[in-house]
């Protein structure tokens, strides 16, 4: 449905490329008027996608905002896109995010900067077509397109190392892709089969039976890419690399939202298409997630490098995500999907922090601070509310996301649970003894004495998440709310099918799940 009768999904993805037309007939010397250019794009992009947001329909799972034209025909491909509770929320961490992207690259990008904004702004639109697509070949298409700006950006504006960890990323992710695209064929090849119709519908897809031998080599085809993106253990190492050497801009995008396309993927995609397949990986998934929290908060205890640490810190915050969504009920997968959000405030605020002293400094080497809210107490007050968020304390965002994943956890994984609560002993850790040895050592380094605090510019680009801490620490529910029909419908819809293979309804010739269903008169098994 939509609600709005106007393609408000397609204006909202496509926006950011009238700013990329603009930026190329303007000169790459005048570097203000590039940078005001696509501030004032990706301000308007995030103001047009609040009609996304306020228009939302709470009360239905169906997908919203829906538009659907053929693309070929003859082929089964189609332009289909939409929306719900599951990825309203990401969709506007998107555009929000991007805006403070162009404003902390704002002196920190000098060379290129007009191919830097036009790369930022070719991302953004990549990252959302593959949020909203509902055809299995075009949310390829925009995951594929989501590699080649990040790689550039990485690769042309990243530090030292920055072309062995653009290739790195680049390769890590391309390489599981090329799974996932072969197991979308199979889909494809299947549901012909049954139906002897060629599509790659989303939804459609949704409603094969496939047999159970096949269904876990597909989930592994699936599995694998998504896996890589989150990063899982022992998929991560791409990541510490790419985060190190991308420029502030690309570490907060990295970190707030194509991180999350793994997350996201597992949600959209694997677990609704093969939710038996999913329902048998559970307890390796869950192990690998609690491996990845305890390993994620070990590592980075030990970085000397601000911006490893933080990185490493991704790791471990993921993985609470992962085993929220294998949980498999209301706390869990609603505190997971409340996660991705909290991880995208708080470690983008992390990574604008680490930016902001790097410019400063021009190292990111923990023992080279001390002292540092002597001289700059307004960063201070900024560092200490995003290190509150990360490590989940009460009243901040972090909180609600991670108190709800524990909770739903323990119920259906009280063991794999008991372990995963030392990940929030060691984050504590690691991220207050980081801001003590920054912040509260002697100011010993003559370097440090002479350091300025935060300008207009720099308090404008932290005070959002700053306020969105608090705002989704002390108000979740207006967040939860847009997700809870979707959240329901995701669980009883899994539960119905994972009934059914358990019931051994299932057969070689993959009947539509729905007339099984029907005929079998099989219930919902949902716990709220």
């Amino acid at each position: 449905m939509n609600e709005l009768g106007f393609p408000m999904i397609s204006l909202v993805t496509f926006f950011p490329i009238f700013g990329v037309l603009i930026l190329m007939f303007i000169d790459k010397e005048a570097k203000d008027t590039i940078r005001g250019t696509a501030m004032v794009f990706a301000m308007i992009e995030f103001f047009i996608s609040l009609p996304l947001l306020f228009s939302f329909q709470n009360g239905t799972a169906a997908m919203q905002f829906v538009e659907r034209h053929a693309w070929v025909k003859s082929a089964g491909l189609s332009y289909y896109v939409g929306l719900d509770g599951i990825s309203l929320w990401i969709i506007m961490l998107t555009t929000f995010l991007t805006p403070i992207c162009v404003l902390c690259s704002w002196t920190y990008i000098q060379k290129k900067v007009k191919e830097f904004m036009i790369c930022l702004l070719l991302l953004e639109t990549a990252m959302l077509g593959a949020l909203v697509s509902l055809d299995l070949i075009l949310f390829y298409v925009f995951w594929e397109l989501m590699l080649i700006p990040m790689y550039f950006l990485i690769g042309v504006w990243g530090g030292d190392n920055k072309i062995y960890a653009a290739v790195k990323f680049f390769i890590y992710t391309a390489a599981g892709s090329v799974f996932m695209l072969l197991s979308i064929f199979f889909l494809y090849y299947l549901n012909y089969k049954t139906t002897g119709i060629f599509t790659f519908d989303l939804l459609e897809l949704y409603k094969l039976n496939i047999p159970v031998s096949t269904q876990f080599w597909l989930c592994l085809a699936f599995f694998v890419s998504f896996a890589i993106k989150v990063p899982m253990f022992p998929l991560h190492t791409w990541l510490p690399d790419a985060h190190v050497q991308a420029p502030t801009a690309g570490s907060v995008i990295l970190a707030g939202v194509l991180l999350k396309m793994g997350t996201y993927g597992f949600m959209r995609f694997a677990i609704p298409l093969f939710p038996y397949a999913s329902h048998k990986f559970t307890p390796v998934i869950a192990t690998l997630a609690v491996i990845g929290i305890i390993y994620g908060a070990l590592v980075a205890l030990i970085q000397p490098d601000m911006k490893k640490l933080v990185a490493y810190s991704s790791v471990s915050h993921l993985g609470y995500v992962m085993l929220g969504i294998f949980a498999f009920n209301m706390q869990g997968v609603q505190g997971g999907l409340y996660q991705m959000l909290n991880h995208g405030i708080s470690t983008g605020a992390l990574f604008l922090i680490v930016g902001m002293l790097y410019e400063r400094r021009h190292t990111r080497m923990i023992k080279d601070f001390g002292g540092i809210a002597k001289v700059m107490p307004v960063f201070a007050t900024f560092f200490m509310i995003a290190t509150l968020s990360s490590i989940a304390v009460p009243g901040t965002n972090g909180f609600v996301g991670e108190f709800m994943i524990l909770v739903g956890a323990f119920r259906t994984l009280p063991v794999h649970t008991v372990f995963a609560t030392s990940g929030a002993i060691l984050g504590a850790l690691y991220m207050l003894w980081m801001y003590q040895r920054v912040m509260f050592q002697p100011l010993d380094k003559e370097e440090n004495k002479v350091l300025k605090d935060l300008n207009s510019r720099e308090i404008l680009t932290l005070l959002p998440l700053a306020l969105l801490v608090f705002v989704m620490g002390f108000f979740p529910g207006y967040f939860l709310r847009k997700m809870d029909a979707s959240c329901e419908h995701f669980l009883k819809t899994y539960q119905q099918q994972v009934a059914m293979y358990e019931h051994g309804q299932y057969d070689s010739g993959t009947p539509r799940l729905a007339g099984v269903l029907e005929k079998n008169n099989l219930k919902s098994t949902f716990v709220d």
